[in-house]
C-alpha cells in the first residue's frame, strides 16, 4: 500500500513538472503559438492510450492460450485506461484544431480511424457487460479484443498511408525543435507512468471482483449442500 501511495505521489509530481515544462520551458511555436502547447498533452496521451490497447492485445492472446484469469484482468484494465486516454485525445484534438484549422472535426483518415478505435473498445467493454459467466466473458472479449486491435496500427500509420488534415510525422521525422523534443518525450514518459499506475489499480480491482465472485459461488454451493443434508438424512 505504501509503495502504491508513493508511486501515485511521484507520478503526480511528474505531471506537475510536465505541465510546467509544456507551458514555460518549451519554446514558442512560430505559427500556432500558445495553442500548440496542447501538443505536449494530446500526443503523449494518444501514445499511452495505444500502448494500453497493445497491452490488452497481448493479454487477450495470453488468456486464449493459457486460460488464466489474470490475463483477462490485465486485458480489461488496460482497455479501460486506453479508452480514457482515447477519449481525452478526441476531446483535446478539436480544441487544438479549431484555432489552427478553422474546423472542429473532419472525417480524414486519422480522425476517423481514431473514432473507430474508440467505438471498438467501447463495444469491447459493452460485450463484457452482456456476458454473465467469467469464462465466457473472458473468452469472447479476448477474441473481440484481438480483432479491435487491428485498428490501432491503422491509426498510427494513417498519416503515412493517406493525405490527412494532420501533418506529416513530426516527432520521428526530424522536424521537431530539440528543446520541444525533450519536453515532448518527458511528457510521454509521464503519461506512461500515469497509464501504468491506472492499469495496476484497475487490475487489482478486477482481481478482487473475481475473488468475491468465486467466494459468493462457494458460499451458495455450501448453503445448498447444508440445506439438502437434513432432507437426505430424514429420507434414510
Amino acid at each position: 500500500m505504501e509503495l502504491q501511495i508513493e508511486s501515485a505521489v511521484f507520478t503526480a509530481v511528474l505531471i506537475g513538472c510536465a505541465g510546467y515544462a509544456a507551458l514555460f520551458v518549451a519554446p514558442d511555436e512560430s505559427t500556432m503559438h500558445a495553442i500548440q502547447r496542447i501538443f505536449y498533452f494530446h500526443a503523449p496521451t494518444a501514445w499511452a492510450g495505444m500502448d494500453a490497447f497493445a497491452i490488452t492485445f497481448i493479454a487477450n492472446i495470453a488468456y486464449l492460450v493459457t486460460k488464466h484469469p489474470k490475463w483477462d484482468w490485465i486485458g480489461v484494465a488496460a482497455a479501460e485506461v486506453g479508452l480514457v486516454c482515447t477519449t481525452t485525445v478526441l476531446l483535446t484534438g478539436p480544441i487544438w484544431a479549431h484555432p489552427v484549422w478553422g474546423i472542429w472535426w473532419t472525417w480524414d483518415a486519422r480522425l476517423t480511424s481514431t473514432l473507430l478505435m474508440w467505438l471498438l473498445y467501447v463495444a469491447y467493454l459493452m460485450l463484457r457487460k452482456m456476458l454473465n459467466t467469467p469464462e465466457q466473458r473472458a473468452s469472447y472479449s479476448s477474441i473481440f479484443g484481438i480483432f479491435a486491435f487491428l485498428d490501432v496500427p491503422l491509426v498510427y500509420f494513417s498519416i503515412w498511408f493517406w493525405r490527412t488534415q494532420h501533418p506529416a510525422p513530426v516527432v520521428f521525422g526530424g522536424h521537431l525543435d530539440p528543446e520541444m523534443s525533450k519536453v515532448f518525450f518527458f511528457c510521454v514518459l509521464v503519461m506512461h507512468c500515469l497509464m501504468a499506475i491506472l492499469v495496476r489499480q484497475r487490475y487489482q480491482l478486477e482481481r478482487m471482483r473475481y475473488e468475491i465472485h468465486e467466494a459468493r459461488l462457494a458460499a451458495e454451493d455450501y448453503a445448498a449442500q447444508a440445506a439438502a443434508f437434513p432432507v437426505a438424512k430424514g429420507s434414510v
